[in-house]
């Protein structure tokens, strides 16, 4: 699914074929999962193939590698740039983009390394939840405690609690997990921003527990430029009774639908929703069809 025989990826100042991309036994990053990444996605345009908030994603990186100690030796310019010589080297204009920053040095104390690496890998990946609107489920797993971790950092090792959180979610017959902060609050899901709709308003969990993704970013500038109020701050499941819509967010998901949550039906098919209207902004900014705006 992610590569073949002819694929090419980007390890530490070389483009090699991904079938010759490893990592030692011993690496510190695949015993303890210390290591940073990102998502980001790159859209056959009527101006070419563009990647979109290609410089807001490489800052991010740049400051989960700070977050963690992590070195990282290539500035925001020159990932960029790899991230287009690859996908030109592997004939993809509509694609999802993947840095990985690892330490592979082995290392097995737990102090942060000296020296960094980076994987850089492209594929054609269709919307990662789907298009048609979610059933979630409140997760018995809380997000992390953002005084136990840098939790706006995109680390690799914080994502054990997203697959723990989807998975169990799955095993109950639900799309998708949504996860509550340490006191009770709406957070996130497992890879995706929540926002739901009430009174011709949206709301979505403030900075805290969440990652604030680039494309909840997005969407709220979005609604902004359109007249709509949008509200940051913390809400309990509670909150949603008598809500009209939600959707979530992320580079992988885009926008998606929710049709539930838990015994919680939102009143509006999703076409009928604000989250629809801003989904098809959304759609023709990064298309290119419109422009671009400041996260």
């Amino acid at each position: 699914m992610y590569f073949d025989s002819n694929t090419l990826v980007f390890l530490d100042g070389e483009f090699i074929p991904a079938e010759q991309a490893t990592c030692g036994a011993y690496a510190q990053s695949l015993h303890y999962g210390y290591a940073v990444f990102e998502g980001i996605r790159a859209y056959n345009t009527p101006h070419g193939t563009r990647i979109f908030k290609a410089r807001e994603h490489y800052e991010r990186l740049h400051y989960s590698c700070r977050a963690i100690s992590l070195p990282l030796d290539y500035s925001v310019e020159e990932l960029t740039n790899i991230s287009y010589e690859l996908l030109a080297k592997n004939n993809l204009t509509d694609a999802y983009i993947r840095p990985l920053a690892f330490a592979a040095t082995p290392h097995m104390t737990l102090t942060a390394p000296t020296t960094g690496n980076l994987l850089m890998a492209v594929w054609k990946w269709d919307r990662y939840l789907g298009s048609q609107s979610l059933r979630l489920t409140v997760s018995p797993y809380e997000r992390p405690n953002p005084k136990a971790v840098p939790i706006e950092a995109k680390v690799s090792g914080h994502y054990a609690n997203s697959i723990i959180a989807s998975s169990e979610a799955k095993s109950r017959g639900f799309d998708e997990a949504l996860l509550l902060d340490l006191n009770g609050c709406v957070a996130e899901g497992p890879g995706a921003n929540f926002f739901f709709e009430k009174n011709g308003e949206l709301f979505t969990a403030p900075a805290g527990s969440i990652l604030r993704g680039i494309t909840r970013n997005t969407i709220i500038d979005l609604a902004r430029e359109t007249g709509i109020t949008v509200n940051e701050r913390f809400f309990r499941p509670a909150e949603l009774q008598g809500a009209t819509g939600a959707f979530m967010t992320g580079t992988a998901a885009e926008v998606i639908g929710v049709a539930s949550v838990d015994d919680v039906v939102f009143t509006k098919p999703f076409e009928q929703t604000l989250g629809a209207q801003l989904a098809a902004r959304y759609t023709a900014l990064v298309q290119g069809q419109a422009e671009a705006v400041e996260a």
